[in-house]
């Protein structure tokens, strides 16, 4: 593979959807280190509106988050607050809610629309969020696996965790976002399936996924 570049006024944009443990942080993540892609994750956006919301305890929580949004510095995604049990509960109601969806997907258009390069991974990017995205992708693993990924980050904070507990959590999780009236779990029709239950080593994902953008840099700029 010859690890082509993106040149700096090249227009590229790659959207990430998956279920979650499935991988599709890492892997965007690392895709977007890889080709210089400003890199953006849906969930940490929610985890930050639930966030806050749990601390201030806003009356008008529609205005209040469009006031958060409009001047959100994203490192502040970065904080260890936004990933407790109890965020991550509240994020799951949240998420639900058609009109913090409007808010934060408003703010994922303006982030690609603001940069050349950008990568955005979630549960809805490919479908509602970037739906002309260069690229799509969309992770999928079979629920053990994901829940022994999942246990295993778990467990590096909470030595109590139970796996059983934690692979039902999972299942919960999925089945509400793929049946969610706003905005549901769906993969694009164009989107790339990336299989980490096939895939387990982060080298073969990443090779995978190196194959398609640089396929698609070839067609789109003739590098």
């Amino acid at each position: 593979m010859e690890n082509l570049k993106l040149e700096k006024h090249h227009k590229f944009v790659i959207a990430a959807d998956g279920s979650a443990a499935s991988g599709k942080t890492t892997g965007a993540r690392k895709i977007s280190r890889k080709y210089g892609l400003k890199f953006l994750s849906s969930g940490l956006l929610y985890r930050y509106a639930s966030y806050q919301i749990l601390k201030y305890k806003p009356k008008n929580k529609i205005s209040f988050l469009k006031k958060k949004f409009k001047k959100l510095n994203l490192k502040n995604l970065k904080s260890k607050d936004l990933h407790t049990t109890k965020i991550s509960e509240h994020t799951s109601i949240i998420a639900k809610e058609k009109k913090v969806r409007n808010i934060l997907k408003s703010f994922q258009r303006k982030f690609s629309d603001r940069f050349n390069k950008v990568c955005i991974e979630g549960r809805d990017i490919g479908t509602i969020i970037l739906p002309k995205a260069d690229i799509k992708f969309f992770f999928k693993c079979d629920l053990n696996t994901a829940a022994k990924r999942r246990f295993k980050e778990l467990r590096k904070k909470n030595k109590k965790v139970q796996f059983l507990n934690v692979k039902k959590q999972l299942q919960i999780r999925n089945f509400r976002d793929a049946t969610r009236k706003n905005s549901p779990l769906l993969k694009s029709p164009d989107a790339v399936i990336v299989d980490t239950g096939k895939l387990r080593k982060i080298p073969q994902m990443i090779k995978k996924m190196s194959e398609v953008v640089e396929r698609k840099i070839k067609i789109k700029y003739g590098s």
